[in-house]
Formats: C-alpha cells, structure tokens, sequence
C-alpha cells in the first residue's frame, strides 16, 4: 500500500479515537471536591467515599483538592473549580463562618455547591443547594445521655472536653448537644475545655495539660477518635488507667474501625457514629438535580452509639472504616 495513504489512514485512526475519547469526556459529569483535609481515620474514609463512588465508570470526572485544614485553600480550590466550569462543586468547610463571596461567586457562574460533613453560617442559604452529613447534636445529646445512664445523678463527676477544631460544625454542634443535657444535671462539673484539632498528635498534648492541671478527672469527652487514641496514650504515660475498668472513662465520636479496636483493647468506653460515607449520597442527590428534581436542603446519614456492652468484634468484621 502506498506511504502516503498508509500514514493518511494512521491520522485518520487517531483523529477517529481522539474524537471518542472527547466525546466520552463530554459525557462524564465533572465534581470539584474541596476536602478539608487528612487530618483522622475519618476524614480519610470520608475522602475515599468520593473517590469510590465519583469515577468514570460511574459516569463522573472527579477533581480533588486537599485543603490542609486551611479556609484559604479551599477558597482558592473553589475559585480553580469555578475556572474550570465544573459541573457541581462539594466542600467540606473547615470553618463554619466566611464563605459568602465564594459561594456567590459559584452561584453566579450557574454551579450548584454541595455541601458535605460541616455546615456553612451564611445570611443566604440559596447560596449552596443543600447538605449532607451528621446530626452534630444529636451526637453531642446521645453521648452525655450514655454518661448520665453510666454515672446517675448521685456522685459528682469531672468532666474534660477535647474539642474539635474551633468554629467547625461538629465541634460546635457535639460541645453544645453535650451542654444540652449535661447542664440539668448538676454532679456533672466541666473543668476544662481546649481544642484537640481533630488530631491525635494534638489530642496527647491538650490531654498532657489536663491531667497536670487537674488530679480528679473522670471522664474526658474526646470529638473525634484520634484525639481519644492521642488522649488514651497520655493517660497511660501519666501512670493512669482508663476504659471501662479504668480510672478516666473516655469517650469519643466518629466510630472508625480504631475506635472498635480500642474498645475491645479495653482503653476507650464509648463511641457515637459520624458515617463518613458521603459519596452515594451525593451522587444520589446530583443524579436528581441532572434529572431536574428538587432535593432536601439538610440531608442527614444515619449514625450508631457503640459501647463495651456490645459483640464489638462482630460489629468490627462488618465494618466498612
């Protein structure tokens, strides 16, 4: 055959598959997701919950951005996303406060935000579509309940929070569930309360702290687990002893599969579920959208308490983080 036709029909294959391959891109609805971040177990089941369910096989083009705990980086990843004209935009927001601009920014070029795991303090609420994730309060509610069915009203007990990162959903919405319930019961003294970062590093340091300040304290309220591991280590180097046997209870949320693993370790009391497992959710709710339907604005997972009392191994086998 001759050269020349042969090297023509060789340009056009590639032409042919380039075209495809276009075409195929085309198809694919495309997802900017700011993370907050690979600060705990949780969020990095959170993030491999996107990157499971938002793939081309799915349909999807996804395009991920770790912001590092950082406001700035997920507003500069928002503004990327905006340049880029994605199809739909999901942030889980580090802080609560801040976003208006932003989000204003998405909404006049037509691309419909997503919230996912944290909350947004914003004046207009129709600058996001809606939100998905845990019921923070509820949280907080159910675990000072499982304190006052473990403790009564009788004895006094002295209490030390570890918070979350400051002005954070689940930090702000797990410290006021727990004060909903524990300020109607008198024997229940809060000395002390500092950030924990959502860290484990930083969860050892502040509970460090607190056992120098404090010789009396019962039971330390940890909001997330990896600041419970941090603070079940320096319980132990400080020559005490804690879990359901032990001399501080400790308790903490999310539910990873560490937290199981510590329970049955005998080191860590309880744990209250924050089902990190966002994605299906929001590719439910994008798949509605596409199809013009209307969705819910709040959009909570369905979230456990776990204790010692249970068959932990059991749970521990089926536990998908």
């Amino acid at each position: 055959m001759n050269k020349k036709i042969v090297a023509l029909l060789s340009v056009a294959a590639v032409a042919s598959t380039m075209a495809v391959n276009v075409s195929a891109e085309e198809d694919l609805i495309t997802v900017g997701y700011a993370q907050v971040g690979a600060e705990s177990d949780w969020r990095t089941a959170n993030t491999e919950s996107f990157k499971s369910t938002f793939t081309e096989e799915n349909g999807y083009k996804l395009i991920f951005d770790d912001a590092q705990q950082k406001q700035e980086n997920q507003i500069k990843a928002i503004r990327n996303f905006i340049q880029q004209d994605v199809d739909y935009i999901v942030v889980a927001p580090v802080v609560e406060t801040g976003w208006e601009t932003v989000l204003q920014e998405a909404k006049d070029a037509g691309i419909p935000v997503i919230l996912s795991d944290r909350m947004m303090d914003v004046a207009d609420d129709s600058l996001y579509t809606c939100w998905v994730g845990g019921n923070f309060v509820k949280e907080g509610e159910t675990c000072a309940n499982w304190l006052v069915d473990k403790f009564g009203d009788e004895e006094e007990v002295n209490v030390v929070t570890i918070q979350g990162t400051i002005g954070a959903s689940a930090q702000i919405g797990r410290t006021e569930g727990v004060d909903n319930v524990l300020k109607d019961h008198a024997n229940f003294k809060i000395l002390d309360q500092q950030s924990g970062e959502f860290t484990q590093a930083k969860g050892q340091e502040v509970m460090e702290s607190f056992l120098k300040s404090y010789d009396d304290i019962d039971v330390v309220i940890c909001e997330n687990d990896n600041e419970a591991f941090g603070a079940i280590d320096a319980i132990k180097a400080a020559g005490k002893t804690c879990g359901p046997e032990g001399d501080i209870c400790v308790v903490s949320f999310d539910s990873v599969k560490a937290a199981f693993e510590a329970m049955i370790a005998g080191d860590l009391n309880a744990t209250f579920e924050c089902n990190p497992l966002h994605g299906p959710r929001v590719a439910e709710i994008i798949q509605k959208l596409e199809a013009g339907e209307e969705v819910d604005k709040i959009q909570y997972v369905d979230e456990g308490a776990f204790d010692t009392t249970m068959d932990l191994e059991a749970i521990l086998a089926e536990r998908l983080y």
